[in-house]
């Protein structure tokens, strides 16, 4: 475990966007669950350029070791606080360092609370990556299409691939009428417009899927065959 803070500790010195995300990463939950009880979790001091990652770097260390011993129960509670931490720490950073990192815990999130087959669970997981999303979508800074992350960056950078996890979430939970919630801010921003070839086909999935759902057939038709006609 050690290991993995050095890994962790490395990469946000290293201010490097994708090498931080890829340090969160969380493995596959094993299939079936070792029987071993609990491992006991050194909690680690992890303070880089004033910043106290300690909380994520904890709640990565109980996550991971839970994805490895086959518990998604106990793995999404060390993976909810984690992102819970994320979230707070990434109001305050500096510009978009740290979208790339956010995606992937907003990813891990979403995928453990499905593990889990409890619907509570993808609920809480809504809550967690709504307010990801808020924090992107929010940001003051202008946002420039295809521009490097960096210091100086808008985390609207990041909302494209946030709202589609979303949308998978919303649509499991048949919750439908949230997505409008989605749309309305992403597309008044023309957030939809830019981004990697696989978020704006997903996005333009949904949105064909849900003017399907409201008999908005011929919205739906442009949308899904954009998304096939531009499957990366």
């Amino acid at each position: 475990m050690t290991s993995t803070i050095q890994t962790l500790r490395s990469a946000l010195n290293s201010q490097q966007p994708h090498k931080i995300a890829k340090a969160l990463e969380l493995p596959s939950i094993a299939t079936t669950k070792d029987g071993k009880r609990k491992p006991t979790i050194r909690k680690e001091n992890v303070l880089v350029n004033n910043v106290d990652w300690s909380p994520v770097a904890n709640a990565y260390l109980e996550a991971a070791a839970a994805a490895k011993a086959g518990d998604s129960l106990l793995c999404y509670q060390a993976q909810s606080s984690l992102h819970s931490a994320f979230n707070h720490i990434f109001g305050s950073s500096k510009g978009n360092i740290l979208v790339s990192a956010i995606q992937v815990v907003c990813r891990n999130t979403h995928r453990i609370a499905v593990e889990t087959q409890d619907d509570s669970k993808l609920q809480h997981a809504v809550n967690l990556l709504q307010e990801s999303f808020s924090k992107c979508l929010n940001d003051r800074t202008e946002f420039q299409p295809d521009e490097t992350l960096s210091e100086e960056g808008s985390k609207k950078a990041g909302v494209l691939y946030i709202v589609n996890q979303l949308f998978a979430m919303y649509f499991s939970l048949n919750t439908l009428r949230l997505c409008k919630n989605l749309v309305r801010p992403v597309e008044s921003r023309n957030l939809h417009l830019h981004g990697r070839a696989g978020d704006l086909v997903t996005y333009r999935y949904f949105v064909g899927r849900l003017y399907m759902f409201e008999d908005q057939y011929d919205l739906a038709e442009s949308n899904l065959e954009y998304a096939a006609s531009t499957l990366p």
